[in-house]
């Protein structure tokens, strides 16, 4: 910009120049050279006018930035006097304050008078209760005596020659129970009942494995929806098995055998591969939805499966937030060392558990959301208080108890419309049963990855619950 200027200026006194020599040639009468002389003495007098007005000009510039300068200076070298000033003032109280170490002294003092008081009161404690042993132990010796010295005397004396023999009784025979109580005998190593009933242990094993080996084991889905909205929230996958003539097995009645037969890590296996086959076809068309999967804790135990389970759920971390593994309360109950490491790795790669199969609300918040429990199911009736139950926590507050915790409570096995009004009144947000829908079985070409629709359940998978048949509403889940 400075340089168009200087050039602009430069212009205008050359034109001014020439004009001038212009004028005193032609007006005047000059001669040319004369003219010229005149122009150059012009062009010479404006250059260096043009000169010292612009030096002038900088000067007062420069003097003007020269005092703002001074001005900030001076203005940085008050605050940082002021800063020299607060740093001794903080160096001064920090000499007068006394030292943290000799401040907590005497805390530590009483905190340590505190705990041999209390550990003095344990070893009390502890001595009266084995005083209190030892008084119930020769209570009930006293009474085993003066028992023992009254039956003689009562009973009627009779000659030993018509005395009764005794009997002696077998321990393996069971005593004998009313009629009422007694059930018909089982056949020595018969199934008792179910759909294999007449049939060996043996014979039901073989069948499973069967079922096993042929891929016969299909996958359904029931569904879970958010109370008052019933909305589908979650799917809980479940097991079905086919026989070689086609008759489905429900769950009950193959999972005991199949327990004891150590097959259920070979189920769980094949249900883990199919269930996050339905997952990722089912983010596709929504990406909350999510889906319960039911594990056996063998499987967490098996030398051979799990960890065959545990690096193909590693490679599926991404469905972490969608994929719950599902068990029963009663396996949460018995894992030991080995069961709790292998889950505490499936926690360590981001998976979250759900608790099934719960008869009794003897739990505690704080230990489930520690092991990584993020879903507890209770049954409708046991939430209702229609099954008697003793219970740690009253069923009104656990659904606010268990949320504090971060644990979902799902109400399961709803039948009627009133169990629901009744649920909404306990802060119920989830719930499942046949009265929405029974499970479904899951689409044959959405477990081989070439279904034509989104969908993986079939087509009547979710009815209106207003299409419901009565007889479903009678029906009991299978979980």
């Amino acid at each position: 910009m400075l340089r168009i200027t200087a050039i602009f200026v430069a212009v205008c006194v050359v034109l001014i120049a020439a004009s001038l020599g212009a004028v005193v040639y032609l007006v005047v009468g000059l001669s040319a050279v004369e003219s010229g002389i005149v122009a150059l003495a012009a062009l010479t007098a404006l250059a260096l006018y043009n000169t010292l007005s612009t030096r002038v000009r900088d000067r007062t510039d420069i003097g003007e930035q020269i005092a703002d300068l001074s001005r900030g200076s001076a203005d940085l070298a008050k605050q940082v006097a002021e800063l020299g000033r607060r740093v001794a003032a903080l160096e001064s109280e920090t000499v007068s304050t006394p030292k943290p170490r000799g401040a907590s002294d005497p805390l530590a003092v009483e905190l340590g008078e505190l705990g041999g008081l209390m550990k003095q009161l344990a070893e009390t404690v502890a001595v009266h209760d084995a005083k209190l042993v030892a008084m119930a132990a020769a209570a009930s010796a006293a009474s085993v005596e003066s028992a023992a010295a009254v039956v003689p005397q009562a009973a009627p004396l009779v000659p030993a020659e018509a005395a009764p023999q005794a009997t002696p009784v077998d321990a393996s025979v069971p005593a004998a129970q009313p009629a009422a109580l007694t059930k018909p005998p089982m056949a020595p190593g018969l199934v008792a009942n179910g759909i294999f009933k007449g049939k060996t242990e043996d014979d039901v094993v073989a069948i499973v494995r069967a079922a096993i080996d042929a891929n016969r084991i299909d996958l359904y889905l029931q569904p879970i929806l958010t109370l008052p909205q019933r909305k589908v929230r979650y799917y809980e996958a479940m097991t079905r098995l086919r026989t070689e003539d086609g008759t489905l097995v429900l769950p009950g009645d193959f999972l005991e055998f199949a327990e004891r037969a150590g097959l259920m890590p070979k189920i769980d296996n094949l249900l883990l591969f199919r269930c996050v086959q339905v997952l990722r076809r089912l983010l596709m068309k929504n990406r909350e939805i999510g889906l319960f999967c039911n594990i056996s804790a063998t499987t967490l135990n098996d030398p051979v499966v799990f960890p065959q389970f545990l690096q193909f759920l590693e490679a599926n971390r991404a469905l972490t937030p969608s994929l719950t593994l599902e068990f029963a309360q009663e396996a949460f109950r018995a894992m030991g060392a080995l069961e709790s490491e292998s889950l505490a790795s499936l926690r360590e790669l981001g998976f979250r558990f759900s608790m099934d199969q719960v008869k009794d609300l003897q739990f505690g918040p704080r230990d489930l959301s520690e092991r990584g429990i993020k879903f507890v199911k209770v049954p409708a009736a046991l939430l209702l208080n229609r099954v008697p139950e003793s219970a740690d926590i009253h069923t009104a507050d656990l659904s606010d108890l268990l949320g504090r915790h971060g644990i979902s409570l799902i109400a399961e096995r709803i039948e009627a419309e009133s169990v629901v009004v009744d649920l909404l009144d306990y802060d119920v947000r989830f719930g499942q049963g046949f009265l929405f829908s029974p499970p479904r079985p899951v689409r044959a070409e959405a477990l081989q990855g070439v279904a034509d629709r989104n969908d993986v359940v079939a087509r009547d998978s979710i009815p209106d619950p207003r299409e419901v048949t009565p007889g479903l509403l009678g029906a009991r889940a299978i979980v």
